[in-house]
């Protein structure tokens, strides 16, 4: 049986969510607004939250439609373009950073997680952007031009704790620090992290890993963690890639020696050793083995419990395919920097404010629903318009009336400011300067 809700419960969560006083005087400590500039804050930062979830293409002119449909006052393509500064994109980064810990991201957790303080999963994803921002944002190929987003994702609490915005060239394991914050949590690791130094400062940090391995590594197995019967191949002595299309046995497990340069201190650079643990779970489909290197023991965890545990890395790639599939996060086209990062930011700010909603639904629902991420993010882009409707009317802000709305819209621009303003509209800046 679903609970009864008050016609305004939606509105409430999502000014308690981002309260419009908070949003004003953050604007102005940062230098977004002047206390009595025409700018209002609080439909500028929703119209960026739901503009990003509505259907409507990711021009800025399109960001500039939501917020006049919102504010009580419209601003025309100049007035709203010259406000879309390096400040606000700072201001954008605040907001999503301190409301970031509200997205969750659905999901079982395995009984399996119940060991760790928490579970941890780094990853990262490419938006493509305009060419002529390739000394800005350097991608991997030549005339492209790429950022990088950076999330770490906690799976126990279900939320966001670190996100950033690089270059695409920069590496991801370069966004992943190692330190006391890692104490008995579990860092799931695909292959971008895998680093032997990394694995060893993460256990001296007491902390714990699980990552797939690395076929270039090859580590020396040292002793077989469990016993065959029969005629099985010894390993002790050999490397984990030299015998592993060998093998038929159900699970490999085994303790293996690695080598690794430390950290260079006062001009040098020592060598190091480390035990761990290597285990496979045999494909028979592939005729295969996944192969995992960790320092979880022997004792708690069985290779298949390992193998279950890394499947939960699918729901930071799950995020991703969202951000991309269903708020279009690669679609955008601009040729300055600043802009990019606004973009982002909205997009994540659209995720924000997805996933509190999706908490309220789920409060108000019967226990046994079950609301699927990319099904309510679909479902949520399609209420999107509606919902920043009745938000304005609950803030209280009146625009002025569609039919002005549409003449200001539609009427050409001044023919000398034509293509100037076209070219803002989409944030396309022309290639060569026009000689006067």
């Amino acid at each position: 049986m679903y609970t009864e809700a008050s016609s305004d419960v939606i509105e409430q969560r999502l000014t308690n969510l981002l309260p419009s006083e908070a949003l004003e005087d953050h604007a102005e400590a940062v230098g977004v607004v002047e206390r009595e500039g025409k700018l209002q804050i609080p439909p500028l930062v929703w119209s960026f939250a739901f503009g990003f979830a509505t259907g409507e293409s990711r021009t800025l002119a399109a960001f500039r439609r939501s917020y006049n449909a919102t504010a009580d006052e419209t601003l025309s393509p100049g007035g709203y373009y010259q406000r879309l500064t390096p400040n606000l994109a700072t201001y954008l980064r605040d907001l999503v950073e301190a409301r970031l810990d509200e997205v969750a991201v659905p999901h079982t957790v395995t009984d399996e997680f119940e060991r760790f303080r928490d579970v941890m999963i780094s990853d990262g994803t490419i938006v493509r952007l305009n060419e002529l921002l390739s000394d800005e944002f350097q991608a991997r190929k030549k005339d492209q031009a790429g950022a990088r987003l950076h999330l770490v994702h906690n799976v126990t609490d279900q939320t966001i704790d670190q996100f950033s915005i690089t270059d695409e060239k920069a590496h991801d394991s370069t966004e992943f620090d190692t330190g006391s914050w890692l104490e008995g949590r579990l860092a799931l690791l695909d292959l971008a992290y895998f680093k032997y130094r990394r694995f060893a400062l993460i256990d001296e940090n007491d902390g714990y890993f699980v990552s797939r391995l690395k076929e270039s590594a090859n580590p020396v197995i040292t002793e077989e963690l469990r016993e065959w019967r029969g005629d099985a191949i010894p390993l002790e002595g050999k490397q984990v890639f030299d015998v592993v299309d060998d093998l038929y046995r159900k699970y490999i497990d085994v303790e293996v020696e690695v080598e690794f340069d430390r950290r260079e201190y006062a001009g040098e650079q020592s060598q190091d050793t480390k035990q761990f643990r290597v285990v496979g779970v045999r494909n028979e489909d592939a005729d295969d083995y996944h192969l995992y290197i960790t320092n979880l023991s022997r004792e708690e965890f069985l290779p298949e419990d390992i193998a279950t545990m890394y499947q939960s890395r699918w729901a930071v790639e799950l995020l991703f395919r969202e951000l991309k599939t269903q708020y279009r996060l690669d679609e955008f086209d601009t040729t300055k920097p600043h802009i990019v990062e606004i973009l982002i930011y909205a997009a994540l700010l659209s995720l924000v404010v997805s996933r509190e909603l999706l908490s309220l639904v789920m409060e108000h629902a019967e226990d046994s629903a079950v609301f699927p991420p990319e099904r309510w993010a679909a479902t949520f882009r399609s209420h999107a318009q509606l919902i920043l409707d009745r938000l304005r009317q609950f803030l209280g802000y009146s625009p002025p009336p569609l039919l002005d709305r549409l003449i200001e819209d539609a009427q050409k621009i001044h023919q000398q400011r034509l293509v100037l303003q076209e070219r803002l509209a989409t944030g396309i800046q022309p290639r060569t300067a026009e000689v006067a």
